[in-house]
């Protein structure tokens, strides 16, 4: 499982004209999966999320969590964090999860989210054309993948 983390202080889902979720300050998730994503995959990238220090505290440094700093999270899939672009101009997406296994991986990251952070928890929708707006705090953009901790 691989995120794309980024400090928002806004960030919003449109589909068809329509916002689906919208968070003030706090993290944009992008999440992909893959075929052989687990549940400790899972465990270990929601605890490493909700315990990540990188808000500000009262002297500007990076010291707080996304609870302790009152955060929100967006939620978003997004398979092309698999994209596979060593052949060719045309990335190929083999690796992602195909929708019969990626929702239901999906699914379980967020319940364990829920279970996880007492905040709000805004969504996309699985498997949706999407329009995502964002503003960027930092910027701060941290990519996670739990095949590859040090990544």
């Amino acid at each position: 499982m691989r995120t794309i983390l980024q400090r928002v202080t806004e960030a919003s889902v449109e589909i068809e004209n329509e916002i689906v979720g919208s968070i003030a300050n706090g993290l944009l998730i992008l999440l992909g999966i893959t075929q052989e994503d687990g549940t400790g995959d899972i465990d270990w990238l929601v605890k490493k999320i909700t315990q990540l220090r990188i808000f500000n505290d009262a002297e500007g440094k990076m010291n707080l969590s996304i609870s302790d700093a009152g955060g929100s999270i967006l939620l978003v899939s997004q398979f092309t964090l698999y994209a596979d672009s060593k052949k060719g101009n045309r990335p190929s997406y083999f690796r992602s999860a195909h929708p019969d296994l990626a929702i239901p991986k999906y699914e379980e990251f967020l319940q364990k989210l829920r279970e996880n952070f007492s905040g709000k928890i805004a969504t996309g929708r699985f498997g949706a054309m999407m329009k995502v707006n964002l503003v960027n705090d930092g910027p701060v953009t941290i990519i996670l993948d739990s095949k590859n901790p040090s990544f």
